[in-house]
């Protein structure tokens, strides 16, 4: 029981200490000049400071590193799991952080993404992929494709951190939604106090970042993010009860939302790694803004009121359809790919149905 304190004590602590360092990475970058500025795909009206997030990055492993110290006996299991986060998401921040001040090239960054991803893979291994009774544990493919995976889950998560507040409430539901899971099928604690370390340390941060936003979150921590996700994805379902279909469920709002916008703008003619405002929480946004403004709300009102609308109802989508179906797919995981699909459905009519990667 005392243990079960210090970790609670940990994870209050996340919290403090992220918003904390968000105040002060505040203030640093409104003094280095580092501001986003409206442009005509942006999503906010008034120059915005960037590059708050690196706080939650920064407590998180600072924190992970001191729980080592101290807990060393009791978390032996999940050493190749922190090299991983320590190296590949260091790797991911740290190029990231160095975009946020002065840009670099789209290849470099790639080319460090891939080296970040080829070490988690390398230390953590491929999880098994179950395709109802066919289960495929090893190949050199496998691996490749979990390489490519952990890439584009990393980068979506730039893509994807667009409005105040989504990219730090999909985070937090997403690791507590897990969390929960690994506790109901009798999971070890000791991997659920990363996954609540890093939600809390996110919580910290949205305290600032929740619309209108005070600071925005910058590559180094969406990247990285993204990047933990998938690397606890693939760790917990090859050592604990969580199926990998379940992660696969959790992140949809996401992946489905880019994926979707990504193909419709490809078949348009479109160059894919152009900049753009078209997801389907971007257009919802911008609907809702109207709607607001309408009703005679001032522009930064009506913007600030519809982020918010926006993230609570994805917040909804997360916690009452895709929690329960990823439940239900590590209770089943003979019917993972199914229920994936069951959760996808409404996900990609709801982006069809708001036209994303279209032109409106």
């Amino acid at each position: 029981m005392e243990r079960h304190v210090e970790w609670y004590l940990l994870v209050g602590s996340a919290f403090m200490l992220s918003a904390l360092l968000t105040w002060v990475l505040r203030h640093y970058a409104i003094r280095r000049g580092l501001m986003d500025n409206p442009n005509n795909r942006s999503s906010h009206l008034t120059a915005t400071p960037r590059g708050g997030g690196l706080a939650f990055v920064l407590v998180f492993l600072t924190l992970m590193i001191w729980a080592k110290k101290f807990y060393t006996s009791s978390l032996l299991g999940i050493e190749p799991l922190d090299m991983v986060l320590l190296a590949g998401g260091g790797m991911v921040a740290l190029i990231g952080f160095i975009d946020d001040h002065r840009d670099l090239s789209a290849r470099l960054r790639i080319l460090i993404h891939f080296a970040a991803a080829g070490v988690a893979i390398w230390l953590v291994g491929t999880p098994p992929v179950s395709l109802g009774s066919w289960v495929v544990t090893e190949g050199w493919w496998l691996s490749m494709l979990f390489v490519l995976m952990l890439v584009w889950l990393l980068n979506l998560y730039n893509f994807m951190d667009g409005i105040d507040g989504i990219a730090s409430m999909q985070a937090i539901t997403v690791l507590s939604s897990a969390s929960v899971i690994l506790i109901l099928n009798g999971a070890e604690l000791q991997i659920v106090l990363w996954l609540m370390l890093l939600a809390s340390g996110v919580a910290g941060f949205l305290v600032w970042n929740w619309a209108p936003a005070k600071i925005f979150m910058g590559d180094a921590a969406s990247g990285f993010l993204g990047f933990c996700l998938g690397v606890f994805a693939c760790f917990t379902s090859m050592h604990y009860p969580i199926a990998l279909w379940s992660w696969v469920i959790l992140l949809g709002l996401f992946v489905a939302d880019a994926s979707w916008t990504l193909v419709v703008r490809v078949l348009n003619g479109e160059k894919w790694y152009q900049p753009h405002a078209k997801h389907a929480f971007q257009v919802l946004a911008r609907y809702r803004q109207a709607q607001l403004v309408d009703d005679g709300l001032t522009p930064e009102q009506a913007r600030a009121g519809a982020h918010k609308w926006v993230v609570f109802h994805l917040l909804l989508i997360n916690l009452f359809w895709l929690a329960p179906l990823a439940w239900l797919a590590s209770f089943k995981p003979v019917y993972g790919v199914f229920l994936v699909v069951v959760a996808y459905l409404p996900l990609f009519f709801m982006a069809w149905r708001v036209g994303a990667g279209k032109d409106r």
